[in-house]
């Protein structure tokens, strides 16, 4: 079977390209599931119940999130009811949202989801190490294909991780540096690694944000508003090849959609037939 982990989506232009391309993108790259960093979706910081329901309609199956979790306070309720949707599982147990899902998947296979955050240049969290051993304790023997978000900032930590995990999970795959690195690989145990697959949004910009706006205030120190940019708008991802019947990941590949391409593969074929 094949997963996609979409890379952490920016603003309404990361939400209006997944919302565009991803059906057709799933049929052309024959996509059985598909998982989204979805904490930056509104306007650059944060997701509400609203884009939450929007990019399930737009095929994502599973969304996971980041240090920016809680920036809007109405998302709590959704962390809380809805089984599709994880918070970083070395936050306090009393956060809202729960430490893992398990969903189903297209081809009726069950995948295990979970995210934790790194440590290095992050918030203080509880260790991501120990919480990655909770998390495969309490899921399901039988749930065979496992998924980790591991949202962090120093490359080290992510190859820790992976090579820890290393055939106990199908893919450990990084967010949060919003640039996608070309370090993709299968590991001897199994686990596909990658330790981070980009950003969806405009990347003519500083990670998402208004390139001027962000040198202003680095060069002066004077506050600017950080507004999402809007140029260059592409879609990264990771495409992972995983064997049912062991979890084991099979291949590993960088996706790369750029708008124009996004406009072609959404356009109605001009074949009537």
């Amino acid at each position: 079977m094949r997963i996609l982990l979409i890379g952490d989506i920016v603003g309404k232009p990361g939400q209006r390209i997944v919302m565009q391309a991803l059906k057709p993108l799933r049929t052309r790259e024959q996509i059985d599931f598909v998982i989204a960093n979805a904490e930056n979706a509104l306007d650059g910081s944060g997701l509400s119940p609203t884009i939450y329901k929007k990019l399930v309609a737009a095929g994502v199956d599973c969304i996971t999130l980041g240090d920016h979790i809680y920036r809007r306070n109405e998302i709590s309720a959704t962390l809380n009811s809805e089984g599709n949707i994880v918070k970083p599982a070395n936050y306090p147990a009393k956060a809202p949202g729960k430490n893992w899902a398990v969903v189903k998947a297209t081809n009726g296979e069950s995948v295990g989801v979970f995210s934790l955050l790194g440590r290095v240049f992050m918030k203080p969290v509880d260790c991501p190490f120990q919480a990655a051993e909770r998390v495969l304790a309490e899921l399901p023997a039988e749930v065979k294909i496992r998924v980790l978000d591991f949202h962090a900032e120093a490359t080290s930590d992510k190859q820790l991780m992976g090579r820890m995990l290393d055939g106990r999970v199908s893919a450990v795959l990084g967010t949060h540096t919003h640039v996608s690195t070309a370090d993709e690989q299968i590991f001897p145990g199994g686990t596909a690694f990658q330790c981070d697959v980009g950003m969806t949004g405009p990347h003519e910009s500083i990670l998402g944000r208004r390139i001027d706006r962000v040198l202003e205030t680095t060069i002066t120190f004077q506050p600017t508003q950080f507004d999402v940019a809007t140029g260059d708008v592409q879609l990264h991802g990771t495409l992972v090849d995983v064997d049912p019947a062991t979890g084991h990941a099979t291949a590993i590949r960088r996706l790369v959609l750029k708008q124009a391409e996004a406009d072609s593969l959404a356009a109605p074929s001009a074949d009537p037939s």
